[in-house]
């Protein structure tokens, strides 16, 4: 086993793999930027090493930086926790090559899944079902139109890099198609130096379900259910549920054995995620996060399974303690996602916390590195807190839930904690009954 880790990361994650690593035993280095200086993480940490300024490019990503933190700490392996290079292929090509271990997949693996058209082929291979669209890159605009015959409208040009629902346009007939191929690889160039898009049928109405998948280097792959994300604002995660109240149980094996299937085919090293849309009971495979998933909390609650404990584990090359035969699912498990942004125009809200209280009692989580005095930097992403509440079916945790959001208090910033105590009450989330465009198009538009 390791016996010194450097974590890659900050906030909250960086707090979850530290917890992780003492309850193992293992020393832990936290890196910070200097607007991180009096963060959680870096207080509870054996030590901890200051990479840069405030910008994250010239910190947090700011590979030589982390690397040489590594080094003269004497840690033996880097956890890129979530975000920034969790990611990122090149990273972890280069923590190997300085006689570290990444704790994450294979760099070839990151590399497949990054590129999302090489992550079609990929998927195709592994016997992924997937949706309609081009087998690889198209490059002219000839070839889409030749190819949307086949393939049927309304079409989604997407970016290969990238993702949050940049380089993503839809064209709803052929006179459609030359503005919105044009427009994607102009916007993804623009996002992410790369312009080269792919086609798919367009799906009018899905759900964004994702299958929590995990395999050693022995030969072993299963799958921890799926999680139902489909309540998101641009492309972005607010509320998330485990399982999901749109499957059934033959659907929802079948799908985790697919994905445990293709997981195994891959050669695939550690925790990933395969997201999926679902729509007329079909799943489409759409990508594969090769990292720890911000709602990885509520995959914990319903298997009791410490997914950043068997990340560890897996990386110093332990097989998995567990089969597919002894995972057991109990309950429902819920997580809302916290955000520093005002709850109804969403505008970034940083600042000093002056007071914060948070939930308690049972079946109740929360991950934060907020305390009282805490400041807020405007430089990072605004998620603050995660509330996971966990009950015995849906209607109980559903009932922790609007308790847990009642006892939260975050002051004097607002915050997202308004919306979700909007969002418990409304009849779509009561019944489960909600596709991946009723927040924005439903939920937000009904008072106009």
């Amino acid at each position: 086993m390791f016996k010194k880790i450097l974590i890659a990361n900050r906030g909250d994650v960086a707090l979850r793999v530290l917890r992780a690593c003492k309850e193992m035993g293992i020393q832990t280095v936290i890196v910070h930027s200097t607007a991180d200086a009096e963060s959680m993480p870096v207080r509870l940490a054996d030590e901890s090493v200051c990479i840069g300024p405030p910008a994250a490019g010239q910190s947090y990503l700011n590979i030589p930086n982390l690397v040489s933190a590594a080094a003269v700490t004497g840690c033996d392996a880097v956890h890129p926790g979530v975000g920034f290079l969790a990611e990122n292929a090149d990273f972890a090509s280069i923590v190997q090559a300085h006689g570290l271990v990444f704790i994450g997949p294979e760099p070839e693996h990151i590399r497949q899944m990054g590129d999302k058209v090489q992550a079609k082929i990929t998927a195709a291979k592994a016997g992924l079902p997937l949706v309609p669209g081009s087998p690889g890159a198209v490059d002219t605009i000839e070839e889409a139109q030749k190819l949307a015959v086949d393939i049927g409208f309304p079409l989604l040009v997407k970016a290969a890099s990238g993702g949050g629902g940049r380089g993503m346009k839809v064209a709803n007939s052929s006179d459609e198609l030359s503005e919105a191929f044009y427009s994607a690889r102009s916007e993804a160039k623009a996002a992410f130096g790369d312009d080269t898009v792919y086609l798919e049928r367009y799906l009018d109405n899905p759900r964004h379900i994702e299958v929590q998948v995990i395999a050693d280097s022995h030969g072993n792959a299963v799958h921890l259910g799926e999680r139902e994300c489909s309540v998101q604002r641009r492309h972005q995660k607010l509320f998330e549920e485990a399982p999901s109240p749109a499957i059934t149980q033959t659907q929802r094996k079948n799908i985790g054995q697919i994905a445990a299937k293709a997981t195994l085919e891959m050669g695939y090293l550690g925790v990933g995620t395969m997201e999926f849309l679902f729509q007329d009971d079909e799943f489409f495979f759409i990508e594969m996060n090769t990292r720890l998933q911000v709602e990885h909390p509520i995959t914990e609650a319903i298997t009791g399974i410490d997914l950043v404990r068997e990340q560890i584990c897996i990386a110093a090359g332990q097989s998995l303690p567990f089969k597919q035969e002894n995972i057991q699912f109990e309950g429902h498990a819920i997580e809302c996602r916290i955000n520093a942004e005002h709850p109804e125009t969403f505008a970034p809200t940083p600042g000093i916390v002056n007071f914060y209280h948070p939930s308690g009692g049972a079946g109740i989580r929360v991950d934060t590195v907020l305390y009282s005095g805490y400041r807020i930097p405007p430089y990072y992403d605004s998620l603050i807190a995660k509330l996971i509440v966990h009950g015995r079916d849906r209607q109980h945790a559903l009932a922790r839930l609007r308790l847990a959001l009642q006892e939260f208090v975050i002051e004097p910033i607002p915050t997202t904690l308004e919306l979700h105590k909007r969002l418990i009450d409304e009849p779509a989330i009561v019944s489960g009954d909600y596709s991946i465009k009723w927040l924005e198009k439903e939920f937000f538009t009904a008072g106009d």
